[in-house]
């Protein structure tokens, strides 16, 4: 087990979207320079100042590419730290060699774990210790003070990991949620097709018994197993396309939709109330569509019971439009400074960006949180045309 945990660690992967630079790097650059300027020039007991100045400048501006080349960055910065103890053997001088400024490598230590693949982290923790032990060997200080300087240089390396681990744990539970949307939106696709395979199935059956007294009867039956395929050709292929890879296992069993809202509404306790406004023609959106607009309205609502604070009201709109369909959830609860954005809605805005259409969420301008969603109510490149009834 413990050699599998090495190879785990060895072949660990960079953590993705690691940023070259932002503006805390040239803040903390700044500080650590202006560190090294008043350092040189108040400290009197500076041993061999202009190179303590050359090696403090040098150690801040790897810390520059910390994210991008954290191996490259440790072993430059420790490689040249490890010349004052060798350089304080050689020379003996009075006082250590180096300013105290030096200690922006702590910051490196942070960012090889946390940025750094497993490969690097090995590779880089083992240049740590190895300066590490040269610094505590010719150190003069105390057993208990070596030790704990120790440990002090390796307590950002922990914080580090730490925070990767954090961060990477967070990121698989989002992407549980997308799944988990993805196969609910995949169980809906079941459905769909199932529903009108079977009206396909049951058309085709009456036409074949008509077919011999009234063969205009079977036209229509056949012009209706016709519209029935493009439909279901139309569901398919809207959503097909991202849940090919997905296994579906469903059962039969019709997904809530735009009738079911005036249901979902009817909160209980009357802590809140709902003004609930359908607008258009609600009565033919595609089954994807009609039940997205449910789970979006149905998870803002939840998420309004849970966490609005003094809200009093909610105010849910669905619109349909020639094209569109615009969902609009907001409540009049007292702004907290806290988000509400959770894996409920990361699972909406997945849901909604495979349905073509946009999901945002946030505080509103002056109370409140606010949901808007705008869904297709068909995709275009779906390349299905019914045929004109005649």
């Amino acid at each position: 087990m413990l050699r599998d945990d090495l190879r785990s660690l060895w072949t660990e992967p960079r953590p993705p979207g690691a940023p070259a630079r932002v503006w805390r790097d040239w803040a903390l650059l700044a500080a650590g320079l202006a560190g090294v300027v008043l350092e040189a020039t108040l400290r009197e007991d500076v041993v061999w100042r202009p190179v303590a100045v050359v090696l403090a400048v040098w150690l801040c501006l790897l810390l520059l590419w910390r994210r991008t080349r954290p191996l490259a960055m440790v072993t430059l910065a420790f490689g040249s730290v490890s010349l004052l103890p060798v350089a304080s053997l050689v020379a003996a001088p009075p006082e250590p060699v180096g300013l105290y400024t030096g200690a922006v490598v702590l910051v490196l230590v942070y960012a090889l774990p946390r940025w750094g693949s497993g490969r690097e982290i090995v590779l880089g923790g083992a240049v740590i210790m190895a300066v590490g032990a040269l610094c505590v060997v010719t150190d003069g200080t105390p057993v208990f003070e070596k030790v704990v300087g120790f440990v002090f240089l390796l307590l950002p390396g922990v914080v580090g990991a730490a925070v990767r681990f954090r961060v990477t744990a967070r990121e698989r539970q989002l992407e549980q949620v997308r799944s988990r949307e993805r196969e609910q939106l995949a169980r809906e696709l079941h459905d769909t097709v199932a529903h009108h395979v079977s009206a396909m199935v049951i058309i085709a059956q009456a036409g074949r018994v008509l077919a011999g007294a009234d063969p205009s009867a079977a036209v229509e039956a056949l012009e209706g197993v016709e519209e029935e395929g493009a439909r279901t050709l139309e569901e398919m292929r809207a959503m097909v396309a991202a849940l090919r890879d997905r296994g579906v296992g469903a059962e039969l069993a019709p997904p809530a939709g735009v009738a079911d809202l005036e249901r979902l509404v009817r909160t209980p306790g009357g802590r809140l109330r709902v003004d609930l406004g359908l607008d258009g023609e609600l009565d033919a959106l595609p089954p994807a569509v009609d039940a997205a607009v449910y789970r979006i309205v149905q998870e803002s609502v939840t998420n309004a019971l849970r966490h609005a604070v003094d809200a009093t009201e909610l105010v849910v709109r669905v619109a349909a439009e020639r094209h569109m369909v615009r969902v609009s959830v907001r409540d009049n609860g007292r702004r907290t400074g806290r988000g509400r954005d959770g894996y409920g809605l990361t699972g909406l805005r997945e849901r909604a960006t495979l349905l073509g259409g946009t999901l945002r969420a946030g505080p509103g301008t002056e109370r409140g949180w606010h949901v808007d969603a705008e869904l297709p109510r068909a995709r275009s490149e779906s390349g299905v045309h019914s045929r004109p009834r005649r």
